[in-house]
C-alpha cells in the first residue's frame, strides 16, 4: 500500500491511527515518504504514484472514495483569505476555487501557515464558515480515495470512525513547536473538525462540486 501523506495538523488523529494499523515497518516506510501538499498529493494520485490519499474534494469525483474526509463542521481556521493582494494558495485546489464560489478577494492560506496567520487576528475571513453561514452546510475539503482493494479501506473506514484516538503528548509538543500553536490550540482546532461524511455532509459535497463545475481545470 503506497499511501499519500498530507502533514498537516488536520490529519494527525488518522496518520497515528494508520501507523497503529500498519502491521509492518516497511508499510510504514512508504507512509512516511510519499508526503507532500494537498495539489501535489492530488497530481500523485492521478499519475498511479500512490495507491490512496486524503484528496481534494474539488479532485475527487467519480474517484472511488471512502465515506472518510476532512469536514469542517462550522469553522475550520486553517483555510482562510486574508487582506492584500489576490493570491491563490499553490498548495490548494479545493480552497481556492471555494474563495472564488464565495466571491471572497484576498491572499488565501491553507494548513497550518494559516493556522499561524489566523491566531495573529489579521482580519482574515474563515472559508468553511463563510460557506456554512450561505448554506447552513458543513463544508467538506478532501476524501479518503483510492485505486483498488476497496475491501481494505472501507475496514479503514469504519475502524477510524470507531475509534477514539489519543495523541501523545510527545507528539502535540512536537507539532506545536512546528506550527507557532500551543498544544491547547491544537486540541481545540482539532475539535472544529469531523471525520466523517455523513448525509448533510454529503449533500454539501455534491453542491460544491456542481458550484464549481464551470471551474474544474481536469
Amino acid at each position: 500500500m503506497i499511501f499519500g501523506k498530507i502533514d498537516y495538523i488536520n490529519l494527525l488523529p488518522f496518520y497515528i491511527f494508520l501507523k497503529r494499523e500498519l502491521k509492518n515497518s516497511s508499510d510504514r516506510a512508504v507512509l512516511e515518504h510519499k508526503k507532500g501538499v494537498p495539489s501535489k498529493i492530488n497530481k500523485d494520485f492521478k499519475k498511479g504514484k500512490i495507491d490512496a490519499a486524503f484528496i481534494s474534494s474539488i479532485f475527487s469525483k467519480n474517484r472511488k472514495c471512502t465515506n472518510l474526509g476532512i469536514v469542517a463542521k462550522k469553522e475550520i481556521l486553517s483555510v482562510i483569505v486574508c487582506p492584500g493582494k489576490e493570491k491563490e494558495d499553490i498548495e490548494s485546489n479545493t480552497s481556492n476555487i471555494l474563495a472564488k464560489i464565495l466571491e471572497i478577494k484576498g491572499e488565501i492560506l491553507i494548513g497550518d501557515k494559516a493556522l499561524k496567520r489566523y491566531k495573529e487576528g489579521k482580519d482574515c475571513v474563515d472559508l468553511a464558515y463563510e460557506w456554512y453561514k450561505r448554506y447552513k452546510l458543513p463544508f467538506v475539503f478532501a476524501r479518503l480515495c483510492y485505486k483498488k482493494n476497496t475491501k481494505l479501506y472501507k475496514n479503514i473506514e469504519k475502524k477510524f470512525l470507531n475509534s477514539h484516538i489519543k495523541i501523545p503528548n510527545y507528539i502535540l509538543k512536537r507539532y506545536a513547536i512546528r506550527s507557532g500553536l500551543t498544544q491547547k490550540e491544537i486540541l481545540h482546532y482539532l475539535s472544529l473538525i469531523s471525520y466523517e461524511i455523513d448525509k448533510k455532509a454529503s449533500i454539501s459535497l455534491k453542491k460544491f462540486i456542481r458550484l464549481s463545475k464551470k471551474r474544474l481545470k481536469w
